[in-house]
């Protein structure tokens, strides 16, 4: 009687643990599956393509029986140029950017040809398309930004660009690749070698805030940069420049080679202290350039 007894207390003691243990198992293998399909998340216009590579088929056209697939990610992000737009005077039918996407919503400001911006999306309307501009960068007076900006698509050019790179991406550069800045003849020589690249006109520093002489490593190059004066230390100067392209960065300070597109007096300073070049030359610059290469500021 005793075993009896014992055996029938023991029995759903046993059953019980046995379903706590079957329980925990499930939860543990649950978080574990969840834990492993957890993803980082996806980069803008971050498309995989798959190759497939096969051996030569037989006298028989039989398929290939191995196949080599080798996926390739292409991360770019998306910008505009403005094209069909009014002068650096504000000279001709200047493109306005619109609080929505449509002629009904407000001018929040217009663009020159010549300026550069990301865009994170499109809105598809019966007459037209319209592109979102972001700003994905710090901006010195964010104030001067109010609302939504939104440009008609027949206005600009779509441009794809890795974004924003900097010299730690590429620590061990050995390019021989070299820009070459001249004060006194207000030009720009770029060598790969000996081999000489380019050579345009440029604008460099007013005497107030002139261009640093000596040498420098471009560290960081980006398609587009919204720069706001005045700057506390350097200039007192007002200047509001939305999507100022192409720029390779060679002074911790602030100095900077890229596209310009607020003026035309390339071969005179003109410039805060930045090296100007028009917007066509500094785009083939810019796509030449290498983040790590030497920059030469001489008289």
């Amino acid at each position: 009687m005793n075993s009896m007894w014992e055996y029938r207390i023991r029995l759903p003691i046993i059953l019980i643990i046995l379903l706590f243990l079957i329980i925990s198992s499930l939860a543990v293998l649950t978080f574990n599956y969840s834990f492993l399909k957890k993803e980082e998340p996806k980069k803008y216009l971050k498309s995989e393509e798959v190759v497939v590579l096969s051996g030569p088929q037989g006298p028989s056209e039989e398929p290939a029986k191995e196949l080599l697939i080798l996926p390739v990610e292409d991360v770019l992000f998306e910008y505009v140029e403005v094209a069909d737009s009014c002068n650096p005077s504000f000279e001709g039918d200047c493109l306005n950017v619109r609080s929505g996407p449509g002629e009904e919503y407000d001018v929040v400001t217009r663009l020159r040809n010549g300026v550069v911006l990301r865009i994170d999306g499109k809105v598809q309307r019966v007459d037209r398309a319209w592109y979102r501009v972001i700003f994905d960068e710090k901006i010195r007076y964010p104030e001067r930004v109010k609302g939504d900006w939104y440009i008609a698509s027949e206005y600009v050019r779509i441009l794809y660009d890795e974004g924003e790179k900097n010299i730690w991406e590429n620590e061990n550069s050995t390019t021989t690749k070299r820009v070459i800045v001249n004060r006194s003849e207000q030009m720009l020589y770029a060598y790969e070698g000996n081999d000489l690249f380019m050579k345009t006109a440029i604008s460099t520093g007013i005497e107030l805030t002139p261009t640093p002489r000596g040498s420098f490593t471009i560290y960081k190059k980006t398609p587009s940069r919204y720069m706001q004066g005045p700057l506390p230390g350097i200039s007192d100067k007002y200047y509001d420049l939305p999507g100022v392209p192409w720029n390779l960065y060679f002074t911790y300070q602030g100095a900077v080679i890229h596209g310009t597109y607020w003026h035309n007096n390339f071969g005179k300073p003109a410039s805060n202290g930045c090296v100007n070049l028009p917007p066509n030359m500094a785009e083939q610059l810019y796509k030449w350039a290498e983040v790590g290469m030497q920059v030469v500021v001489q008289d």
